[in-house]
């Protein structure tokens, strides 16, 4: 999908920035709610987000494929229990073929800065390439892990061979037989360092900490499972029940009873024990810290990967990187042709690097100065009319971000459904209200297992915890069933 041939309109009424998950999905229930003035502007040459991204070897979803796709939009065919990369991509684009949201998608357009005009009760959302559109609702659909993070390391400049982020994979560099160096053990790494250990000759895996990495119990769905959830959408709708009840689970050692992850660490520890059987190797690839405090991993072969003579891992701390290689603390050059940084993604800068500026010209970041924060995730006090998806404190660390997205979905749509109905021109959330909610969301986070003392992208640089979602997915939907506009200031023509 590449630049859509028609202008995009000088205004419209609902305005989505990305064209990931969150923006397909509610611009295809806008949809079927009757709206129809609707636009969708994605900075890439095509619809996928994260999904486009990050095309790396062995990319797949770490949530299984029924209940990673829309509960609106179910797929029967699913290749296996837990999708790669290219199917989730292809979902995502039929889906904008099912819904027909293709003349409403304008790619190639990067949101530079979005002004709200307090005059006229609109947003001025200006592009990169000089353009511009004015927009009654302003809705963020950009997601948390959309931009890189590249490490702070002394002569990363000086590397003579080719380098490259997982989200940015190089597909041009081969790597049959060329000595790589990889850095990072984060969630990309386990998946593509097993990948191109079968064509490097050489693959040196840099850690900082280690992940604690359990099972993944994938298997293919067979074509005549495939026909059953086809002929019988019912079970296809089991499958997701059965999928989410059992990951749902999951959170309550995650947000009530920390004490639980032991049943996890049994798991690692004979997964570990089972591909390992070095002492010290295993002791390297062993965390330090509780688990859960930092994301859990699914891999059947990133440990294995460690077996093979041509893969080695190093735990000495990095010095610089120089022309050749990398050079670690102890003095030692560790010798490469191709560097590539598996170091995940500035999680906590949410809608940056876009400058959003809200009532009397507020800036965004400036509001968030010491970590975001919004009403139920979705809005900000002081910027009317904007609605953020996969906001603060929405992440999960154990089940779909799907369902939760969906949850958002519902709440904007009640929210405009009642300015629609009661001509009302503008929704704020009430400064009070705000800060309560996040008053009670940061007291409930001391009491979840990410408050154990690690560091992690889950926490911004001032030690707050801006990802998050502390409880139960079902309680979110619950509290975001409806949007109660006595939580927010309003104004009518």
């Amino acid at each position: 999908m590449t630049d859509a041939p028609h202008a995009l309109p000088e205004q419209v009424e609902v305005l989505i920035i990305g064209a990931g998950f969150g923006g397909i999905g509610l611009a295809a229930r806008l949809k079927q709610e009757g709206w129809h003035d609707v636009a969708i502007v994605e900075k890439a040459a095509d619809v996928g987000g994260c999904w486009r991204d990050n095309s790396y070897p062995g990319a797949a979803c770490d949530v299984p494929s029924h209940l990673y796709s829309f509960s609106f939009a179910p797929k029967s065919d699913w290749s296996r229990c837990f999708a790669p990369q290219a199917e989730i991509l292809a979902y995502l684009q039929d889906c904008v073929k099912r819904f027909a949201l293709t003349q409403q998608i304008y790619c190639g357009r990067e949101v530079l800065s979005a002004d709200y005009d307090s005059a006229a009760s609109q947003w001025q959302v200006s592009f990169t390439d000089g353009s511009s559109v004015r927009a009654t609702i302003l809705v963020s659909a950009c997601g948390q892990l959309n931009r890189p993070a590249w490490p702070n390391i002394e002569g990363q400049a000086s590397f003579a061979g080719a380098a490259f982020h997982s989200a940015q994979w190089r597909h041009d560099v081969d790597l049959r037989g060329k000595r790589v160096a990889v850095i990072g053990s984060g969630a990309s790494v386990i998946q593509f360092v097993p990948q191109i250990a079968q064509q490097a000759a050489q693959v040196t895996v840099f850690q900082r900490t280690a992940p604690y990495v359990i099972a993944k119990h994938d298997a293919p769905y067979s074509p005549a499972q495939q026909r059953r959830f086809a002929r019988w959408p019912l079970l296809m709708r089991l499958s997701r029940a059965w999928q989410y009840v059992s990951h749902e689970a999951r959170a309550l050692a995650f947000v009530r009873f920390p004490g639980l992850m032991a049943l996890y660490r049994g798991e690692f520890t004979r997964h570990l024990q089972a591909a390992i059987s070095d002492p010290q190797l295993r002791a390297q690839l062993t965390p330090d810290y509780p688990l859960g405090c930092k994301r859990i991993l699914i891999s059947n072969d990133y440990y294995p990967t460690f077996n093979l003579p041509h893969v080695s891992l190093q735990t000495t701390a990095i010095k610089q990187i120089t022309a050749q290689g990398v050079l670690t603390a102890d003095g030692q050059t560790h010798a490469a042709d191709v560097l590539i940084y598996g170091t995940g993604f500035a999680a906590s800068d949410f809608l940056a690097p876009m400058q959003i500026r809200g009532r009397n010209g507020v800036l965004l970041n400036q509001a968030w100065r010491e970590g975001a924060e919004a009403y139920k995730g979705i809005s900000v006090h002081g910027f009317p009319n904007l609605f953020i998806l996969y906001g603060p404190n929405t992440n999960l660390g154990h089940s779909s971000i799907v369902y939760m997205l969906e949850s958002q979905f519902r709440y904007v749509i009640s929210g405009l459904k009642q300015m629609r109905a009661k001509g009302i021109r503008t929704l704020e959330p009430k400064a009070a209200v705000q800060s309560r909610f996040n008053q009670r969301l940061q007291k409930a986070l001391t009491h979840t297992v990410w408050a154990r003392g690690c560091s992690s992208w889950y926490l911004n640089a001032h030690g707050k915890q801006t990802n998050n979602w502390p409880g139960f997915t079902f309680s979110y939907r619950q509290q975001t069933r409806h949007l109660e506009l006595a939580d927010y200031e309003c104004t009518a023509p």
